[in-house]
């Protein structure tokens, strides 16, 4: 038991979270990318990140593993996000480092989505039960392509902003 939930019930909520950070994040980065900022969406979006490693981390622990290790990796590229936001307020350099880490966390986001898709979907597992078949490996080429080019317009973006991006971009 995990939060008071039984195990599944806890499956069902990390997931549901998971879910949330990464429409929200696909829609706040494209937003970032294109120069608007969405404060809200992008405040849903780096919560329920962390929310999501966070409930990853009160699973039944069965020693190291990838999903630990994804998960301690996108908890620190987390810090950096979450520095670049609320103590620098996205001030110079900072929003390039916004950019380049809120994209690396929503590529987390998305590659355990692929994982998990292609264990816990049996048409997507019948097509890659070991997980290193080509369809597996084309479906995470096409989210980290996606993911390198959402970066990449984000941090230039970032980079070409004036002395303040937008009104109210970041927390007072």
């Amino acid at each position: 038991m995990t939060l008071g939930l039984s195990l599944a019930a806890c499956t069902q909520l990390h997931v549901f979270i998971s879910l949330v950070a990464i429409a929200t994040g696909i829609i706040a980065l494209v937003a970032f990318a294109r120069g608007a900022w969405l404060a809200k969406v992008t405040h849903v979006f780096l919560w329920t990140t962390l929310a999501t490693n966070v409930t990853g981390f009160m699973f039944p622990f069965n020693g190291l593993t990838p999903a630990i290790i994804v998960g301690c990796i996108s908890t620190v590229v987390l810090v950096f996000t979450f520095l670049a936001l609320y103590r620098s307020k996205l001030q110079g350099g900072a929003r390039t480092v916004y950019a380049i880490t809120a994209t690396i966390a929503l590529w987390f986001n998305c590659f355990v989505l692929v994982v998990q898709s292609f264990l816990k979907i049996p048409a997507l597992h019948e097509l890659a039960p070991k997980g290193n078949e080509p369809p597996f490996a084309a479906a995470q080429g096409v989210v980290l392509i996606a993911c390198v080019a959402l970066g990449f317009f984000s941090a230039r973006k970032a980079r070409h902003w004036g002395v303040s991006p937008a009104p109210g971009m970041a927390p007072g």
